[in-house]
């Protein structure tokens, strides 16, 4: 089985440049047909209410209901865009978000300029705490310079599990390129830390050059740290303005060729599977 780690999907297409079509462009019909087209099974949908979008939650939730056995939510909840963003009563919020929606896990996205301290403070700590309790899975967006504190809250909470978007924010090229990739691969040593293995596009240096062999190198020596503890991802539908989603499973599947047979079907499902099977149980 083939489960997607990561993907998005808005009833309006929240970015530039313009689309013809913004209302189907990131639609959860499109998300399906490229499911079923390239023989992915499941995905989990990371919200994320943005611009015209802002009920990106309750138009998840209700794509549950037209594929319950195909998609997972991953709540939004007090993202770095959100006017709750850090601030007191995050716990309280997050209980109320599963409450309302029928999520396994929730996503939270770090603002790159942030040390992420937040996550260990009073109000960090009482939020992971609930999300631990409830049960849920931690999605979340960060830089690399925001493990350290990720590290705290994944030795605090060990029944928390945490999947790392697209790498951890790692970037092939540029400064810091390997002090980032040993600040993510030190995360390895915490069973409860996952990484998807996603966003090829964005480890890159030129996001159109597939199979991106520019940034092999990270992914070897992420998976000679991680093995099954990572889980892939497409990131579909902001993939298509670099790579078909075919090519964004091929990048993995077929030119990640370091990786066993087994580990491959851990890493294409069956890791993410266990931790869904695991997961909070919801009513869709």
């Amino acid at each position: 089985m083939i489960i997607d780690s990561h993907c998005h999907s808005w009833a309006y297409w929240p970015y530039l440049p313009p689309v013809p079509d913004p209302e189907n462009h990131g639609s959860v019909e499109q998300l399906i047909h490229q499911m079923d087209t390239n023989g992915v099974d499941r995905a989990t949908i990371v919200c994320a209410q943005i611009f015209r979008n802002f009920d990106n939650n309750d138009y998840v939730a209700s794509a549950l209901k037209r594929y319950p056995d195909r998609l997972e939510q991953f709540a939004d909840v007090d993202s770095m865009w959100s006017e709750t963003y850090h601030t007191p009563g995050a716990a309280t919020r997050l209980e109320q978000a599963a409450e309302r929606w029928p999520m396994k896990a929730f996503t939270h996205y770090v603002a790159s300029e942030d040390d992420a301290g937040w996550f260990n403070s009073p109000d960090g700590v009482d939020f992971f705490r609930v999300a631990e309790q409830l049960g849920l899975i931690a999605s979340i967006s960060m830089a690399p310079h925001h493990q350290g504190e990720l590290r705290k809250v994944a030795e605090r909470h060990p029944n928390l599990n945490i999947l790392c978007h697209h790498m951890g924010g790692m970037r092939a090229h540029g400064d810091g390129a390997r002090a980032n990739l040993e600040n993510v691969t030190e995360s390895s040593k915490l069973p409860n830390i996952y990484l998807k293995l996603s966003g090829f596009h964005y480890l890159t240096a030129t996001p159109w050059n597939f199979p991106y062999s520019d940034s092999r190198w990270v992914y070897e020596e992420a998976y000679a740290a991680f093995g099954t503890n990572m889980v892939w991802g497409s990131d579909f539908p902001v993939v298509k303005k670099s790579m078909t989603h075919l090519q964004s499973l091929e990048a993995f599947r077929t030119h990640c060729d370091f990786v066993s047979d087994n580990d491959r079907i851990a890493i294409l499902g069956g890791t993410l599977g266990a931790l869904l099977s695991r997961a909070r149980a919801v009513n869709k």
